[in-house]
């Protein structure tokens, strides 16, 4: 859990506001089925887009939000995030609150040409539970892949390699071009489907066995990394032709995110979502969805108790809370996923099953 003592240090007024929002919190993530990390079990995978992480608009984030903000993603293993600034002094906090275990990579700034709007994409992760695997890298197309019109991302995709458990996973995040305020956005579709036939073609070619020589002892061939596809794709609806180019790539949406309200604070838009190429040992559980934390941070009923905090937008007019609360939180909530990375009894179960001699 985050590092608390820092409270005693506020007001009396804060502290008893931040303790009484995390206590909520706490019992709200339990109650929407969150599970109870360990360090043997399985692994909590999660995407956040965190609105501007800090832009400062408004005055920038209180203290509530960063310890809001800490306590939720204390409870997952590994989170893909979006919408990073170019100072890091944001995740650095969030970070210092989490514990010194905790570990983050981070992209470069994306310029804000083309819609990059000088974003940073970021994997944060908790040491203890998963490693990270040396890979690190920005996709860029080939020149067979680049569409006229779609020179390359608004926004690069991140790709990292981590292990837990028994599972080798590469994790690809992304934010995804919004464009137009519609479902089919001409560049939006073309930069999902270019993502994720690319990462398909390269998913296959890593699980093909290498040429044989003749000559080369008889080895197990090894087994494929495990491909995950995750993070803000700026997706409409679960019908749209965007979610149809992920799936028709070859990439799988876990059973459990299919049957879920969307992501957005309104719960009627399906923008972020978690897609696996599927490796040998990884494995899909019963336990994902949504995580809707404004239920007991940063109410309505909260308003009169912000009210005074509300610092002046640049036009000289206090913003309406409900749009300054989403640059305290965010307008995206919480996606995750549990997966099955503990395989030690199926290997063993195999190996007795093999013949001797």
């Amino acid at each position: 859990m985050p590092y608390y003592a820092a409270l005693r240090r506020e007001d009396p007024e804060t502290r008893q506001r931040i303790s009484s929002g995390l206590l909520r919190l706490r019992k709200s993530i339990a109650d929407q089925g969150v599970p109870t990390r360990t360090v043997a079990g399985d692994v909590l995978i999660a995407s956040w887009n965190i609105r501007e992480f800090d832009s400062r608009k408004f005055g920038g984030r209180l203290t509530d939000a960063f310890y809001y903000i800490a306590e939720i993603l204390s409870h997952f293993d590994l989170i893909a995030l979006q919408e990073i600034r170019g100072d890091l002094y944001a995740l650095e906090r969030v970070q210092s609150l989490l514990g010194s275990w905790w570990k983050y990579v981070v992209t470069d700034v994306t310029d804000r040409g083309l819609g990059g709007n000088d974003e940073r994409m970021a994997f944060l992760y908790d040491s203890r539970k998963v490693t990270f695997g040396g890979l690190a890298g920005e996709i860029v197309l080939p020149p067979s892949k680049v569409d006229a019109e779609v020179l390359q991302f608004a926004r690069t995709p991140f790709v990292c390699g981590f292990r837990s458990g028994w599972a080798k996973i590469d994790l690809c995040t992304v934010h995804i071009y919004y464009g137009d305020s519609k479902p089919l956005d001409k560049r939006r579709l073309a930069e999902i489907r270019n993502l994720a036939d690319f990462l398909a073609k390269r998913a296959k070619k890593a699980a093909q066995p290498a040429p044989s020589t003749g000559t080369e002892p008889k080895v197990r061939p090894p087994e494929p990394d495990t491909l995950v596809l995750l993070g803000d794709f700026n997706i409409f609806n679960t019908g749209d032709a965007t979610l149809k180019a992920i799936t028709d790539a070859g990439f799988v949406i876990p059973k459990v995110l299919t049957d879920r309200s969307g992501s957005n604070m309104g719960k009627d838009k399906f923008y972020d979502q978690i897609a696996i190429w599927r490796g040998k040992r990884f494995g899909e559980t019963p336990r994902g969805g949504v995580f809707d934390f404004y239920n007991a941070v940063f109410r309505e009923e909260d308003e009169p108790l912000y009210a005074p905090l509300i610092k002046l937008a640049k036009s000289g007019k206090p913003p309406k809370y409900k749009e300054w609360k989403t640059y305290q939180m965010s307008d995206h909530l919480v996606l995750w996923s549990a997966f099955k990375v503990d395989f030690a009894k199926d290997y063993l179960t195999d190996l007795a099953k093999e013949n001797v001699g």
